[in-house]
């Protein structure tokens, strides 16, 4: 029988993949009044793909819940789903999984914040897994955006300045703590998880993780940026203490290999940019006999930014 607990995206990188045992209904609150809002399973064969994702820092409108023995009920089924997907998983078939992964989504209250994470973190396995790294982005930010309710992530600290060896690591006090509107939202919707925010934190690292790796198999600079904000975080003082001691090396290799592999990029792109705005420049510029030649970009090197002179008949003006 093969371990489904735990697996390994790659020989240096390791960390729990499935949610730490299975998900215990929240204890019998008293329910919300009933509002035009009614509770709803994530129907994905109705609605393979919402064009839209609420914004998970705004406050949601008041929900119903199901009856605590109704939620039970569907709880139930999402988890006997989800193992089932754990299993093929297990044996690698990835395609499979994501479906009865998905059929446990159909099932599970899209209220139940935490549980839908979990499902959309092991979907971003399932897809690093088949190397469909889009896919892979779209599950964990989902499941990101799910956990933001409950708690919000830091806000990764500061990249790191030229001649640093390692990426930057701050203490609590380099981060600047802001009021927190929602704080009373926040708090309320954990306690009815069932959750601590110490899990919540361990599966938000899970999430960061994926994310960040399937960003930084996209050769793009937007991509590659985002992956280098995901490894920052996860070095945030509120991150690190969830990160294993093989995480937090993997983070810390991945960081460090990933700056050259921006700088290169983002100097590509520059590249590109200009030689598309040359191309549209020297189009706009023959009618009146002059081209993008009779202009010069200079770059300050201590700003980075853009100086032109205006060059006609060999003397260049500024």
């Amino acid at each position: 029988m093969p371990d489904i607990d735990h697996f390994s995206d790659s020989e240096n990188e390791s960390f729990h993949s499935f949610d730490d045992g299975e998900p215990v209904p929240p204890s019998q609150l008293k329910h919300e009044s009933p509002s035009t809002i009614q509770p709803q399973h994530n129907e994905r064969k109705k609605r393979p793909a919402q064009p839209s994702e609420p914004d998970p820092l705004k406050p949601r409108p008041i929900v119903e819940r199901f009856p605590a023995e109704e939620e039970a009920t569907l709880l139930a089924e999402s988890s006997s789903l989800k193992g089932s997907a754990n299993q093929l998983f297990g044996k690698g078939s990835f395609e499979n999984a994501i479906q009865t992964y998905d059929k446990a989504l159909s099932s599970c209250p899209n209220y139940l914040d935490y549980e839908v994470a979990v499902l959309r973190s092991n979907i971003a396995a399932c897809h690093l897994k088949l190397e469909e790294w889009k896919e892979a982005i779209e599950s964990a930010e989902k499941g990101v955006d799910c956990l933001e309710r409950l708690e919000p992530l830091p806000k990764p600290p500061k990249p790191k300045q030229k001649g640093q060896d390692e990426p930057a690591q701050t203490t609590e006090d380099d981060q600047i703590v802001e009021v927190d509107d929602n704080l009373a939202d926040r708090i309320e919707n954990l306690q009815k998880s069932g959750q601590t925010i110490d899990t919540v934190r361990k599966l938000q690292t899970k999430l960061l993780l994926r994310r960040a790796k399937a960003k930084s198999q996209i050769d793009t600079w937007s991509s590659l940026s985002g992956a280098d904000e995901d490894y920052r975080t996860l070095l945030s003082p509120q991150m690190q203490p969830f990160l294993s001691a093989s995480d937090k090396r993997q983070v810390l290799e991945s960081a460090r290999a990933l700056a050259p592999r921006l700088n290169t990029t983002k100097d590509k792109e520059m590249a590109e940019m200009m030689g598309k705005l040359k191309g549209l420049g020297n189009s706009l510029l023959k009618p009146f006999g002059l081209s993008t030649e009779n202009f010069q970009f200079v770059k300050d090197e201590k700003s980075g930014g853009y100086s032109m002179n205006f060059n006609q008949g060999g003397q260049a003006k500024e």
